[in-house]
């Protein structure tokens, strides 16, 4: 099935040519990290959930379907593009086969709304984009402090719910991981139970969760040492309305490709809050930004500093999110200095990422596996390269456009799993983008 926007799925690949410095506005569209656990959440809650501002990215248009496939109504109104009603509806006694869950990394968010429909969830092992373990064994953990029954296999994985619900659960995660600590707000959701949850991690996508079920009537605090959630007394009725934030790592994508072109442009529809460190490594550059609640405007630099940037990734609250590294080792190809990459929450990101960037020209040191350097700025040359996952995919874009010469980037059905159409965007700054087709 596929579940690219019909203006898009009949092409694979694009070609980038170098040009006048990128300028402009442009809006993001709605966050795919963010929609897939508010899609989650919803399912859980056991009442309607009005969701707007939904992505039309291939990741997030599966979970749908997967969500209909497990027997949850998922009506699309007509007159509001992005919007999606999820509900509860009759289901039939067993669960269904969800084999199409294998595509995306996030299937592992079905787990709380399979146990609400079923007291059940079996699903195949997690997919999506080859970066590195999944870290399945911290999301079994949360199931288990619940009470519930985990078996393994080969093709994947089922998770029993308890006999019993829990009244309180006390959990502390050993390090912060985004997954498991969604994993274990659904799951308190599901059972109705209140929940302290240690060492949480309090990015964007978790908070925004926690901001969602208070609007649906939850009691939820978070820190940085826990989070704690107490469901509503009695049982709340009636639609409830979320939306998706703007997306975060297209916004600071886009706000790279503007800095490595050495143009000026504003990007709308994000949370400047949610950009602050990636702003903070770009002044640091000499590249000025300037926040503001809801748009991220990238200036001119009439010097660049010299000074190395140091973009290392981290699960802390004020950490450089991991999905941004990509976008910023590209830039700083075109920056004066020796610069340092770190990303060990995917530790499979640079094997996918450092070859292609290599094939235009990149000359970049491995230090580990996770960890290089660079020395800029580099001259690269055009050619075909291949976006092996969605940030590789991204971060060739913003390289081929200070490439000499024509680079061709295939495997565009990887960039569209995160963005519908990035390179939609990029044209509309001025890009010389040309789609070519299958």
């Amino acid at each position: 099935m596929d579940l690219a926007p019909a203006r898009t799925r009949d092409v694979d690949a694009v070609t980038v040519r170098p040009g006048r410095p990128l300028a402009g506005t442009v809006r993001v569209d709605g966050s795919k990290n963010a929609a897939l656990p508010l899609l989650a959440a919803a399912a859980s809650l056991g009442r309607g959930v009005r969701l707007s501002g939904v992505p039309a990215s291939a990741d997030v248009q599966r979970m749908l379907c997967l969500l209909e496939q497990a027997s949850y109504r998922v009506a699309r109104p007509v007159a509001e593009p992005g919007a999606v009603i999820v509900t509860s509806k009759e289901r039939p006694a067993t669960a269904p086969d969800l084999a199409d869950a294998a595509r995306i990394r996030a299937s592992y968010y079905l787990v709380a709304p399979l146990l609400a429909a079923y007291g059940q969830a079996a699903l195949p092992w997690p997919g999506g984009c080859r970066i590195g373990d999944r870290g399945m064994e911290l999301h079994f953990t949360v199931y288990e402090a619940f009470g519930d029954t985990v078996l393994l296999d080969d093709s994947g994985y089922r998770v029993l719910a308890a006999d019993q619900t829990r009244d309180k659960v006390v959990l502390a995660l050993p390090f912060r991981s985004r997954g498991a600590s969604i994993a274990a707000i659904c799951r308190a959701v599901v059972a109705g139970s209140r929940l302290e949850l240690g060492n949480p991690n309090l990015s964007p996508e978790t908070t925004g969760v926690l901001d969602a079920l208070r609007s649906a009537g939850w009691t939820a605090h978070a820190d940085g040492d826990k989070i704690t959630l107490a469901p509503p007394p009695g049982v709340p009725a009636g639609t409830v309305a979320w939306t998706v934030p703007g997306d975060k790592i297209e916004a600071g994508t886009l706000a790279c490709a503007i800095a490595a072109t050495g143009g000026e442009g504003r990007v709308e529809g994000v949370a400047g809050s949610d950009l602050k460190v990636l702003a903070d490594l770009l002044d640091w550059a000499g590249i000025p930004v300037s926040l503001a609640p809801d748009a991220i405007t990238v200036h001119r630099a009439r010097t660049v500093s010299g000074r190395p940037l140091r973009a290392v990734a981290s699960l802390t609250p004020d950490g450089l999110d991991a999905d941004f590294e990509p976008a910023l080792m590209a830039l700083a190809l075109s920056l004066p200095g020796t610069h340092l990459f770190a990303d060990d929450i995917n530790p499979g990101r640079h094997g996918n990422l450092l070859p292609q960037l290599a094939r235009l020209g990149a000359v970049i040191e491995e230090l580990s596996p996770t960890r290089c350097r660079l020395a800029g700025p580099q001259r690269l040359n055009g050619t075909t390269v291949k976006a092996t996952d969605i940030r590789t995919g991204s971060t060739l874009l913003i390289a081929g456009l200070g490439a000499r010469g024509t680079t061709t980037v295939s495997g565009l059905d990887q960039l569209r799993r995160g963005h519908a159409d990035l390179p939609a965007k990029l044209r509309t700054l001025g890009a010389d983008l040309t789609d070519v087709p299958r």
